[in-house]
């Protein structure tokens, strides 16, 4: 094969990944790839499969995927918060100058409680820094 493949492969799940040995070095000269772990990304467990036990360079891969994924997903909610800053600044046009009354009044009191918990959160997180 004239591509270099990964030594490892991560299948991304809703709380981590199954991780796989990629294997080319084999005799039919196909892609194998043997499932040697669970991650949690959630809590930082790792579940090795099966009976085995991970080697040095498996446990290496994984914590250097685990810091790469958090660190994504990360930058991941903080682009959905600016995304969210947009969305209400595009909110406050529609309800402004497009909305119909029936339209408001579908979605004025839930949108209200949600702005006002959140308010309420962020006046009451900006407080607690202002304090320390």
């Amino acid at each position: 094969m004239s591509v270099d493949l990964p030594e490892y492969y991560f299948r991304v799940r809703e709380n981590g990944a199954a991780v796989f040995r990629v294997d080319t070095e084999n005799r039919h000269r196909r892609i194998e790839m043997e499932q040697i772990a669970v991650i949690n990304i959630r809590n930082g467990e790792v579940k090795p499969q099966g009976k085995r036990a991970l080697s040095n360079d498996d446990s290496a891969a994984i914590a250097e995927w685990m810091n790469a994924r958090k660190s994504l997903l990360a930058r991941r909610d903080i682009d959905d918060i600016h995304r969210t800053i947009d969305h209400l600044n595009l909110t406050t046009q529609w309800a402004q100058s497009r909305a119909t009354d029936a339209e408001l009044e579908d979605i004025t009191d839930r949108l209200l409680m949600a702005m006002h918990d959140l308010r309420s959160v962020l006046v009451r997180k900006k407080a607690d820094r202002l304090d320390k």
